[in-house]
């Protein structure tokens, strides 16, 4: 199988990319994988996501051998899309380069924590290609304008502590320390987390959008909130359920 997943007793799914011989490349079938790792996330109720590659690459970007194929741009857009619209909290564990379409897998997710070989770049220039205009606007979202700007135009790699330094990865750490973190998270109070994932992913947010009034509405007549008024008052930490 060309992606694992596997959600534990700590509510943290992890998909995991694994063609270690092909440094994690990207083609048609970890696509598809990638989206039925997501739906397995999903069924499986877990509260938090890794998304990690095997061996010592995140994702090296494109499998060459398909990238020219009629199908392996829906496959690839398809993948990017299935996790950026997880409702609960993805944390990338960029363990090693993340190029090209690692690059776009790690920005599909809502927290990066890079350990010290990860390095990002979007080298389109370099081959003739291009990336969809949601990639550009999330890296530039994430990492501000300069440093989109370098990444895309001036086809520059960047390491970890530059990343780190504009924003573009939150935390400087290895996977287990994602996971660490992603089992925290796990632990927050679901709706809110989702609510807030919904507003900041909006580039065309509307103060009277009926789907974020309706999300922002549940959290303040959620069991949630009753449990964490009760939890502060009982001094324990909270058993947030979702509903």
């Amino acid at each position: 199988m060309a992606v694992h997943v596997r959600v534990g007793d700590d509510r943290v799914g992890t998909i995991e990319l694994d063609r270690p011989e092909r440094r994690n490349a990207l083609n048609v079938e970890t696509c598809e994988g990638i989206v039925a790792a997501v739906e397995q996330v999903r069924a499986e109720r877990a509260r938090a996501v890794v998304v990690t590659g095997s061996g010592t690459s995140f994702c090296s970007g494109a499998d060459f051998g398909e990238v020219y194929g009629d199908h392996f741009t829906t496959a690839l857009y398809a993948a990017l899309q299935a996790v950026f619209t997880l409702p609960v909290p993805v944390v990338a564990a960029v363990n090693g380069p993340a190029i090209g379409g690692g690059t776009q897998l790690a920005i599909a997710c809502d927290l990066r924590v890079a350990a010290e070989g990860a390095r990002f770049a979007v080298p389109t220039a370099r081959l003739g290609v291009a990336v969809d205009p949601w990639t550009i606007r999330r890296l530039e979202q994430l990492a501000g304008g300069a440093l989109a700007r370098s990444v895309l135009i001036g086809c520059e790699t960047v390491g970890p502590e530059l990343a780190h330094a504009r924003g573009l990865v939150d935390r400087l750490g290895s996977p287990a320390e994602a996971h660490a973190w992603a089992a925290e998270l796990a632990g927050l109070a679901p709706l809110t987390l989702a609510y807030n994932k919904q507003v900041l992913d909006r580039v065309d947010l509307a103060a009277s959008d009926p789907v974020l009034t309706g999300a922002f509405a549940a959290c303040w007549s959620s069991a949630d909130l009753a449990e964490g008024r009760a939890a502060r008052a009982e001094k324990r930490a909270p058993a947030f359920e979702g509903r």
